[in-house]
């Protein structure tokens, strides 16, 4: 009787160990956030955010987590620098004064294992809005490299410039702006 109830205990301190979170830390070499928007209706254009850093809290368990992310503004990177310091202006994301945007979440949405969306707020320019990252994949494992665990993730949303006032030239450059994040992230 006395094995049983050991055993017992043991099985149920072990189910709470595996449903303990996990704490990840973006690897800002492969998470560089992108953003595509229309310029006059001629082209698609794509620039991307050099600098960006932030942690993944996850309990694949329960299903829960957190999630920030803060993206380092001067940092984009269009391809030019004089449009680099063109989009840095006060018209567009007016690095000056604002030098971070962020999003932080702690609604993760799972279908099954499979992590499909990830409710939160950006805030951009000083404006926080609501926002859902949909994720087009997902998966964590052991890195191949690091020898440690990883998980990897792509998101996507589309925001309008106009909601955080960035609107100059909409809508003939376009208003609304695809915004990207792929994530690799090791665990702490």
């Amino acid at each position: 009787m006395k094995y049983l109830t050991l055993l017992s205990l043991a099985a149920t301190f072990s189910s709470l160990a595996m449903a303990a979170p996990e704490t990840y830390i973006l690897d800002s070499n492969h998470t560089l956030p992108r953003f595509s928007y229309s310029h006059f209706g001629y082209s698609t254009q794509l620039s991307r955010f050099d600098k960006a850093s932030g942690k993944i809290v996850i309990d694949r368990q329960t299903k829960t987590g957190s999630v920030e992310v803060a993206i380092d503004t001067t940092s984009v990177n269009t391809g030019s620098t004089l449009f680099n310091e063109h989009i840095q202006g006060k018209d567009f994301l007016d690095t000056a004064q604002f030098p971070t945007a962020t999003f932080k979440s702690s609604q993760l949405k799972f279908e099954g294992d499979k992590l499909v969306s990830v409710d939160g707020v950006i805030t951009l320019k000083g404006i926080a809005k609501p926002i859902t990252l949909t994720v087009t994949s997902f998966q964590c494992m052991p890195h191949p490299i690091l020898k440690k665990d990883a998980c990897g993730a792509n998101a996507t949303t589309v925001v309008k410039r106009t909601d955080f006032n960035m609107g100059k030239y909409a809508p003939n450059v376009g208003d609304e702006v695809t915004v990207t994040i792929p994530v690799e992230a090791t665990k702490e």
